[in-house]
């Protein structure tokens, strides 16, 4: 992997460059994200159409696609040749990215109970985004990022790696409940309960929201908050169009229940 990279860049400082690049990168999509989906829902789930491609069996999908993620990462952690920042900050934060992605790519698609299939080309973008973001945050992190001494004692540190846990657990909850909706054999739509649920349609989405604005909080850095906005654009709009789709299916849908945020949004 060392040896990949030393093609690929001359020096730390051109390959620090090329970080910070991306972070800015993905800022930028996330602003054409953020317009694009005020007119088109992201083609997955119940939103599929054949315009986007073949469809994907959902649990090879998830598999596949969110693997990058986790062995990409785990790759770069086991081959560099030294870590420049070994420091308790930086394996805290990466400790955070490798167990929402551990569980994301090797346990969460062994629990799919059906699930509709996923077009083609939303696999294949989900695929290169985790190569990309993986990259991104586990070499600047194992690597370049540098923190004040006792920045694990620091306010941002510490409401970062609580808003961090939180939005983990709101999110592994929500899916707890999103997969026992149905009884074996059933395939219709029911109204989620329970958890975040009482109050947002989008409970597992905004646990995964808390996560990364809590990460980018704890990592204060470009590349964190790039991710944490991406995500945010993302799941946001699932947020809202699960709520539209939710209030136009079920005449009997709690009328106070919000989208995304409690009492708000």
């Amino acid at each position: 992997m060392e040896a990949l990279l030393s093609l690929l860049f001359s020096s730390q400082q051109q390959e620090l460059l090329a970080l910070d690049r991306m972070a800015y990168v993905m800022l930028f999509m996330a602003a054409c994200s953020f317009v694009a989906l005020l007119f088109q829902n992201v083609p997955y789930g119940r939103y599929t159409t054949d315009k986007y491609g073949f469809p994907v069996n959902a649990r090879f999908a998830w598999f596949v696609q969110e693997l990058p993620a986790f062995f990409l990462p785990l790759a770069l952690l086991v081959c560099s040749a030294s870590s420049k920042t070994s420091a308790l900050e930086n394996q805290l934060l990466i400790a955070m990215y490798m167990c929402h992605y551990t569980q994301r790519s090797l346990i969460y698609p062994l629990l799919i109970r059906g699930g509709k299939p996923t077009p083609f080309v939303s696999f294949i973008l989900a695929f290169v985004f985790c190569i990309y973001n993986g990259y991104m945050q586990i070499r600047y992190l194992s690597q370049y990022a540098e923190y004040p001494a006792d920045w694990v004692k620091h306010p941002c540190f510490i409401i970062g790696s609580l808003l961090w846990l939180a939005g983990w657990l709101v999110n592994m909850h929500s899916d707890h409940i999103l997969r026992n909706l149905r009884k074996p054999g059933e395939t219709d739509y029911k109204i989620p309960r329970g958890g975040m649920f009482e109050y947002v349609s989008g409970a597992n989405f905004l646990g995964e929201i808390t996560e990364w604005a809590g990460f980018a909080v704890a990592g204060q850095s470009v590349h964190s908050s790039a991710f944490a906005i991406f995500t945010t654009v993302v799941l946001a709009s699932r947020a809202v169009a699960h709520h539209k789709w939710y209030l136009a299916k079920f005449e009997d849908y709690p009328k106070n229940r919000k989208a995304l945020v409690p009492f708000l949004l």
